[in-house]
């Protein structure tokens, strides 16, 4: 399965734009587009809705198009035909990606620290009784489903036979699964988001407690459109974090903005942006530290093979943002 998603990770044909989410949210005449990997993470999409309802982008000279798409591996493929400008995603995806040959290097920090959650039914189990139940991610080899058998072994488990790890894809096919007692529990980040929120989960272990050194979500872009394009990627890198010190400063209006793109309540939203704080990147710096213990964990889960310097994974170029 693992070779299968390399080989798929190599692919740069398809119908990129029919993979993405929703309806496009325009800034103005599209000149780039800015994806993440999903829509329903408001710590991924967040800023990008509020810098371009906010005009940021605009103000940095940049004319920009949100799109979200179905997972990081959809994403990326637009990434390098040159269809988005960045990507916004997981972080371990640039240790996979890189590994898979893929020439794109991270330029920002999106989110710091490790906001994943393992989350059940209000009246579901403990973390402790998930030995021999079935656990739900998004996909296999992605970072939930390294996560999660990083979850298992630290409880004793066997992540290959103590657990039975099903990739469901988004959201909505968790909760559907969780509800059908399909599944005992899945992982998420945003601290739950908005499942948590709406009293439909909780939470039962954060995964932050056994990855002291970590990095939420990155900001990423191809190794050409950093040569060629360099001026509108350090524009947009720029806009979202004026987006982000737009949404610490103001929650409730950030809230307002984001609720309808996100299709969820201002309260909820509201109720999310408080536990994502604590992740929001200050200046989008790299932590060279935090990439060398993600790609220990990816190597020794058997996720990646070969051990690349984490120098070929990142620039330095566009960070730290100075507003």
């Amino acid at each position: 399965m693992l070779t299968g998603r390399r080989d798929f990770l190599k692919l740069t044909a398809g119908l990129v734009t029919s993979a993405s989410l929703a309806p496009r949210i325009a800034v103005a005449q599209p000149a780039v587009r800015i994806g993440t990997a999903v829509l329903a993470d408001y710590g991924l999409a967040g800023p990008v809705i509020v810098a371009a309802e906010k005009g940021f982008f605009k103000e940095q000279g940049v004319n920009a198009e949100f799109l979200p798409f179905r997972g990081g591996a959809d994403l990326i493929k637009a990434v390098l035909v040159g269809e988005v400008l960045i990507g916004i995603t997981g972080s371990t995806d640039i240790i996979q990606f890189r590994e898979a040959g893929s020439p794109i290097k991270m330029i920002a920090t999106h989110g710091e620290g490790n906001n994943f959650v393992i989350v059940t039914a209000p009246d579901g189990p403990a973390i402790g009784e998930l030995k021999g139940k079935a656990i739900g991610v998004t996909r296999p080899g992605s970072a939930s489903w390294i996560l999660v058998r990083m979850v298992a072994k630290h409880h004793g488990w066997d992540p290959d036979r103590d657990v039975k790890i099903l990739g469901l894809g988004g959201l909505d096919a968790q909760l559907a699964a969780l509800s059908r007692k399909e599944i005992a529990a899945f992982i998420w980040g945003d601290y739950g988001g908005v499942s948590v929120a709406q009293g439909r989960t909780k939470v039962i272990f954060k995964v932050e407690t056994i990855t002291p050194k970590w990095i939420s979500f990155i900001e990423y872009a191809s190794e050409d459109q950093i040569k060629k394009n360099a001026e509108q990627v350090r524009g947009s890198v720029r806009a979202l974090f004026q987006a982000f010190r737009f949404m610490k400063a103001n929650p409730e209006e950030s809230a307002r903005i984001t609720a309808p793109k996100l299709g969820w309540a201002p309260e909820v939203v509201l109720a999310v942006h408080k536990s994502w704080v604590p992740i929001a990147p200050a200046d989008g710096r790299i932590d060279v530290d935090a990439l060398r213990v993600m790609q220990d964990t990816l190597l020794e889960s058997g996720t990646i093979k070969k051990r690349l310097p984490l120098d070929e994974h990142y620039t330095t170029e566009f960070t730290p943002v100075r507003l």
